[in-house]
This record gives structure tokens, C-alpha cells and sequence, in this order.
């Protein structure tokens, strides 16, 4: 297992806080107004747990607001995105399963930071 890391996006933070060789946990933090890219990913599925503030999040189709204490399972190959509507930093614990947790795979389809 990996030590824990945290690192800056221009859209908040990421932490994670587990890495393991069967699963991947990490604390997503999304500043007010921002939202990460509309991506998906062909080896990892992933659990949302939403911890504080308020996201509204897209898989596939669907789109819908999130508060503390509510959750969303993504399946791979799924379109997705969280986006902080709130004035203050939400945040959702991510649990990764699958075969491959690397940052690179991560397929976007829209970006607000020119990352595609």
C-alpha cells in the first residue's frame, strides 16, 4: 500500500488516502463554482460518497443533486462529473475498484481548464 499524497487541481484538491492493489480510496475536495471535467474510465468503477456541501453530479444521463450522507455508484465506461454549486468546498470520499487506478485513465470529454 502507497503512502497517503495530496495534490491541487484547478478545480480543488484530491487526497488520496488509501492505495491498495485491489482498490483506491481518496477525499475529492471541489471549490465553490467548480466542477471537474465530464471524463470516464475504462478499468475502474467508482463509489461517490458526497461528506460535506452539495454537489450535483452527472453519470450517463442523469443528473442530480447530492448532499451530505447520500451516494452514487459509476460504472466504467460511464460519463461523469461532480460540480460545487455551494458557496463554501464540498467534498465526496471516492472508493476506486477495478484493475488499474492511474491518473491517465481518465478519458475527458469537456473540460473547463483546456485539459483535453
Amino acid at each position: 500500500m502507497s503512502e497517503n499524497y495530496k495534490e491541487t487541481r484547478p478545480w480543488g484538491t484530491f487526497e488520496v488516502l488509501l492505495d491498495a492493489p485491489n482498490f483506491k480510496v481518496k477525499k475529492i475536495t471541489v471549490k465553490p463554482a467548480c466542477r471537474l471535467s465530464l471524463q470516464s474510465h475504462r478499468k475502474r468503477n467508482e463509489h461517490w460518497i458526497v461528506t460535506e456541501g452539495n454537489m450535483r453530479i452527472t453519470v450517463g444521463e442523469h443528473t442530480g443533486n447530492y448532499s451530505p450522507d447520500t451516494h452514487v455508484y459509476i460504472p466504467k465506461g460511464s460519463r461523469h462529473r461532480m460540480e460545487n454549486h455551494g458557496k463554501g468546498p464540498a467534498s465526496v470520499i471516492e472508493i476506486q475498484t477495478g484493475t488499474y487506478f492511474g491518473e491517465d485513465d481518465i478519458i475527458r470529454y469537456e473540460d473547463d481548464y483546456d485539459r483535453l
